[in-house]
C-alpha cells in the first residue's frame, strides 16, 4: 500500500515537471519568433585610383650622314712575271696638236688618269747580250680607261724591247676623260719605258 503512494507522489511530481518544462519551452518558442531577426550589412566598395600612364613618344631618328666620295685610287705598278732587268715606266705625254685652244673643263668633268701599270718583262735575248734600251710608244686612251692601238715612235736599240713594251700598255688601265659628263677618248697619248739591267746581271 505505501509503496503504491509512493509511487502515484512520485508520478505527480514528475508530471508537473514536465508540463512546467513544455510551457517555459512553448513560450521561449513564441518570442523567437516574434522578435524580427537583427542583421548587418557590409558593403565593399572599390576606388579606382587614377594611374598616371606615361606615353613614350619615340625619339627622332638622326638622318645619315652623307656618304665621302671616295678618291681615286693611286696608279699601281704590277709585275707579270720576275724580271731580271730594271724597268722604268717614263711619265705620259699627250700630243699637243690634239688639244684645241677654247677647250675647257665643265664641273662634272675630268681629265684621264692612270689607275694601273704592267710593268714589261724584260726580253730573255736582250738580257743574255746585256743589251739596254728604251721605247716611246703612242696610243688612245678608250672610254672605258682601256689602251688601244699602240705604236712604237722611237726606239733604241730598234726592234729590240718594242714587242715587250707594246705588251705591256696594252694591259694599262685608266680613269676616262670626262668631258660634258660623258666618257671621251684620248688619243695620241705617248709613254716611255726604259730597259736597264741590274748590275751583276746579264751577259756572263
Amino acid at each position: 500500500m505505501i509503496r503504491l503512494l509512493l509511487g502515484a507522489a512520485v508520478a505527480v511530481v514528475v508530471t508537473f515537471l514536465l508540463y512546467w518544462l513544455m510551457s517555459s519551452l512553448i513560450a521561449a518558442g513564441r518570442g523567437a519568433m516574434t522578435d524580427a531577426p537583427s542583421s548587418k550589412m557590409i558593403d565593399f566598395v572599390r576606388v579606382k585610383r587614377e594611374q598616371n600612364l606615361e606615353v613614350e613618344r619615340p625619339k627622332p631618328e638622326k638622318p645619315d650622314r652623307p656618304q665621302e666620295a671616295p678618291d681615286a685610287p693611286p696608279p699601281q705598278t704590277q709585275t707579270e712575271a720576275p724580271v731580271a732587268g730594271a724597268v722604268s715606266i717614263g711619265p705620259m705625254r699627250v700630243d699637243t696638236k690634239m688639244t684645241s685652244e677654247g677647250f675647257r673643263l665643265s664641273a662634272s668633268d675630268g681629265e684621264y688618269l692612270p689607275i694601273v701599270k704592267v710593268a714589261p718583262i724584260y726580253p730573255a735575248r736582250a738580257q743574255s747580250r746585256g743589251q739596254e734600251g728604251w721605247v716611246l710608244l703612242e696610243f688612245t686612251v678608250t672610254q672605258t680607261g682601256s689602251v688601244r692601238d699602240p705604236k712604237v715612235i722611237e726606239a733604241e736599240p730598234p726592234g729590240v724591247f718594242d714587242d715587250a713594251a707594246s705588251k705591256a700598255v696594252l694591259k694599262f688601265k685608266y680613269k676616262p676623260r670626262v668631258e660634258n659628263g660623258l666618257p671621251v677618248e684620248v688619243p695620241g697619248v705617248q709613254h716611255l719605258i726604259t730597259f736597264q739591267l741590274e748590275k751583276g746581271k746579264g751577259r756572263r
